[in-house]
Parts: C-alpha cells; structure tokens; sequence
C-alpha cells in the first residue's frame, strides 16, 4: 500500500525547495536587469500551474479509489447498482480535469 504521508511530505519538500530557489533567482533577477525579474514570474506561473494539477490530481486518485472499491462491492451485490454507481466515478475523474483546466488557464493568462 502507498504511504499517503510520505508522498504529500515528499510534494512539499520539492515544491518549497522549488520556491526557495526561484526566490533566490528573483532576488538575483532584481539586482540584475528588469527582463531576467520577469522570468522569475513566469517561473511563479509554472509552480502554480504545477499545484493545481498535482493537488487536483491526488484528490481525484483518493476519491476514484475510495469510489471505485464502494462501487465494485455494491455492484458485487446486486448488479441493477452499476448505473447508479458509475457516474459517481466519472465526477470523481472529473476533478483531474479541472485541476489540468485550471493550470491552462494560468499559463494562458
């Protein structure tokens, strides 16, 4: 079984390292020209974009997998179940997709 603490833990040591190092590279940027500052945003647009698909993602992974045991078992009983059990998956999955939407629409604006 995966060890939920130590992938979260994992994902929030290499995204405040990530930030630690765009913010020493936006305090060199500042120092420097205004051009080279303005990567240090773009950079920012990529971690956020990063979180709102790999937070999305995670929540979507826990839910279609709690989701999709509870359906399997009800569905093991009686078998009229699977109509009423399969859409919950599919608005389950759908919380990857808005996750990805939403990173496009950060990178895009």
């Amino acid at each position: 079984m995966i060890n939920l603490k130590r992938i979260v833990s994992a994902f929030f040591f290499v995204t405040v390292l990530a930030s630690a190092l765009i913010a020493q590279q936006a305090a060199q940027g500042a120092a420097q020209s205004t051009a080279q500052a303005g990567m240090s945003t773009a950079a920012w647009k990529y971690i956020s974009a990063a979180f709102a698909v790999g937070f999305a993602c995670i929540g979507g992974g826990l839910a279609v997998g709690k989701l999709g045991a509870a359906a399997m078992g009800a569905i093991a009983e009686d078998a009229s179940l699977s109509g009423k059990a399969l859409p919950y998956l599919g608005l389950a999955e759908g919380i990857c997709l808005w996750g990805f939407l939403v990173a496009l629409l950060i990178l895009m604006l």
